[in-house]
C-alpha cells in the first residue's frame, strides 16, 4: 500500500544569532522581516530560535547546544540527558568538543521523518557559508535556507519580464557557484579517485565542469542584458526627446506601499499586494489627472536590509531609472517601528547607484495603519496623530499620508505639480494660421493661460519650461 503524503504549506523555523552591538529592537525587526519574507514564499513559520553569541559558530552558524535544541523541536522529540554536546568528565576538552560534534553529526545523519517532523526548512537570518549551511542541515535534520537564498527565491518567483528573469538568474548562479566548490571539497574529503590528471577525483572534475557551465551561462545572460539595456536606453531617449515631459520615480523599502501609491497617483491597474518584493519590473505611467508639463511616474524594485550585492548589481539597469528622474518620491512605511533603518537602507542603495543627489520628497505612507497590527487601514486615530506629529517634527519637509485616502493623494499630487512648476516661465507666443498644425504640440507641452485671435494668427500666453518654450519659438519662427 502506497504511503499517503501529507499536503500543506512548507513549515519554516527562523533562526538568528544576536551579535554584540545589535539591540533587541534591531534583532526583532530583522527577524520579523525574515518571517514576512517566509510568508511571501508561502511558508508557515512555526518557530523561532535566537541565540546571543560573540560571533557566528564557524562550523554551523549556531552553537551546538542550540542546534541540538532545534533538532529536538524539528523531530518533536522530548528533552533527553544524552545531548550530543555532553562529554565524559575525564575527557580532554578539545577531544570532547570534537567528539561531541562527531556524535551530533552521527546522530543526525538522517533527515527527520517528513511525516512526523514539525518543520520542513530552517531560515537563517544572515548569509552563511556553504559549509555552515550543510552542517546545520545535517544536524537539524531538514533543509536550510539563508537570508540571501530566501530573497533570491522570492525574486525568482516574482520576475516576470525577460530582463528581470535574466537579472535574477545571474544572481542565483553567482550564489550557486561557491556552493558547488564546497560540494566538490566534501566529495574530495570522502576519498578522491586518483587519476592520471593531477590526481583529481571524478566528483571534483564534474564540479569544475558545472562551474564552467555557470560562467558561460552568466556570460550569455550578461550579453542579453546588455542588448536589452541598449533597447531600454533608446526608449528613454525617445521619452526625453518629447518636450515637456517630467520624470518622477518611486523608491523605498519593499512593501512600503509604492505600488499602491503608484496606482493612486496614476489611476492605473498595477499590481498591489501585501508582500515583500511584489514589484520587480519598472512600471511607467502618466500622473493623473494629467498636468502640463506631462509627468511620468515610475515604480521600482523595493530595497531591503542586506539585499544581496549581486542582486543590486543585476538590477542596476532597472534602478538607474532613479538616476534619470527629475524627482524621487522616497516612500517609507510610517507604521514600521524600524522606519529609520528603512531610510538608511534606501539611502545606501541610492548612493551605490550614484542617485543620492537627485531631488526628492520624503513620503511617509500607511499612516492609517498606525495603531493596528492588522495593517488594514483602521488604526487608532490618536496613535496616528501622535506618529504624524513626531514625523513632521523630525522631518519638517515630509509628507505624511495614506495612499488609500483621496485627500492625501490630492495633496501629494499638488506637491509634485508645485515641484515641476517652480522653474516654469510665462511667455507670449504667436502662431500664424498657416501653422495651426502646431497647436496640438503647443497645448501638449505648455499650459495655455490665454488665447487671442487676430487677422494673421493667434497669440498665446503660456507657461512652460524655458527649454520647451525656446524650442517652440524656433519652430514657430521657421514657419513664419
Amino acid at each position: 500500500m502506497q504511503k499517503e503524503v501529507k499536503e500543506g504549506p512548507t513549515r519554516a523555523v527562523v533562526a538568528a544569532v544576536q551579535l554584540p552591538g545589535v539591540s533587541d529592537t534591531e534583532l526583532q525587526v530583522s527577524v520579523n522581516e525574515l518571517r514576512d519574507l517566509a510568508t511571501t514564499l508561502g511558508f508557515e513559520v512555526v518557530g523561532t530560535f535566537i541565540q546571543k553569541r560573540d560571533k557566528f559558530d564557524t562550523a554551523a552558524y549556531l552553537g551546538i547546544g542550540k542546534r541540538h535544541e532545534m533538532r529536538r523541536f524539528v523531530e518533536n522529540a522530548p528533552e533527553s540527558d544524552d545531548a550530543p554536546d555532553s562529554a565524559p568528565a575525564n575527557s580532554h576538552p578539545k577531544r570532547a568538543a570534537k567528539g561531541g560534534l562527531a556524535r551530533a553529526k552521527e546522530a543526525a545523519q538522517a533527515i527527520a521523518d517528513p511525516e512526523t517532523r514539525r518543520a520542513d526548512v530552517i531560515l537563517v537570518d544572515h548569509e552563511i557559508s556553504p559549509s555552515q549551511a550543510r552542517n546545520l542541515e545535517i544536524e537539524v535534520g531538514c533543509e536550510v535556507m539563508d537570508r540571501t537564498m530566501v530573497i533570491l527565491e522570492i525574486f525568482h518567483r516574482h520576475a516576470s519580464s525577460r530582463a528581470a528573469r535574466a537579472q535574477v538568474e545571474i544572481a542565483r548562479l553567482a550564489y550557486l557557484s561557491p556552493r558547488l566548490r564546497e560540494a566538490a571539497k566534501l566529495a574530495g574529503s570522502k576519498g578522491r579517485q586518483r587519476s592520471g590528471t593531477g590526481g583529481r577525483g571524478a566528483g571534483e572534475t564534474h564540479s569544475e565542469l558545472d562551474r564552467q557551465k555557470i560562467r558561460n551561462r552568466i556570460a550569455e545572460l550578461q550579453e542579453e542584458i546588455a542588448a536589452m539595456d541598449v533597447e531600454r536606453k533608446t526608449q528613454r531617449a525617445r521619452r526625453q526627446e518629447r518636450q515637456g515631459i517630467a520624470r518622477v520615480v518611486l523608491v523605498g523599502y519593499t512593501n512600503a506601499g509604492k505600488s499602491t501609491l503608484m496606482r493612486a497617483l496614476t489611476g492605473s491597474d498595477v499590481l498591489v499586494a501585501n508582500q515583500l518584493f511584489a514589484t520587480l519590473d519598472t512600471t511607467v505611467r502618466t500622473l493623473h489627472p494629467k498636468t502640463v508639463p506631462q509627468i511620468l511616474i515610475s515604480d521600482t524594485v523595493g530595497f531591503i536590509k542586506n539585499l544581496p550585492h549581486d542582486l543590486v548589481a543585476s538590477f542596476k539597469s532597472t534602478l538607474e531609472e532613479a538616476l534619470e528622474a527629475s524627482l524621487l518620491l522616497h516612500v517609507v512605511d510610517a507604521g514600521d517601528p524600524g522606519y529609520e533603518r528603512q531610510l538608511a537602507v534606501t539611502e545606501a542603495v541610492l548612493a551605490e547607484i550614484s542617485a543620492q543627489e537627485v531631488p526628492r520628497i520624503l513620503v511617509f505612507n500607511k499612516i492609517d495603519a498606525v495603531g493596528n497590527g492588522a495593517g488594514d487601514g483602521n488604526g487608532d486615530v490618536a496613535a496616528q496623530a501622535e506618529r504624524e506629529a513626531a514625523l513632521r517634527e523630525r522631518y519638517p519637509e515630509c509628507i505624511v499620508m495614506s495612499a488609500r485616502r483621496p485627500a492625501d493623494v490630492a495633496k501629494l499630487h499638488a506637491a509634485i505639480r508645485a515641484f515641476f512648476q517652480k522653474g516654469l516661465v510665462e511667455e507670449e507666443l504667436f502662431l500664424p494660421w498657416s501653422a495651426q498644425q502646431l497647436r496640438g504640440e503647443l497645448f501638449a507641452s505648455c499650459e495655455v493661460l490665454e488665447e487671442r485671435a487676430e487677422e494673421e494668427g493667434a497669440h498665446f500666453r503660456v507657461r512652460g519650461e524655458p527649454s520647451v518654450l525656446e524650442g517652440l519659438r524656433v519652430q514657430f519662427g521657421q514657419v513664419q
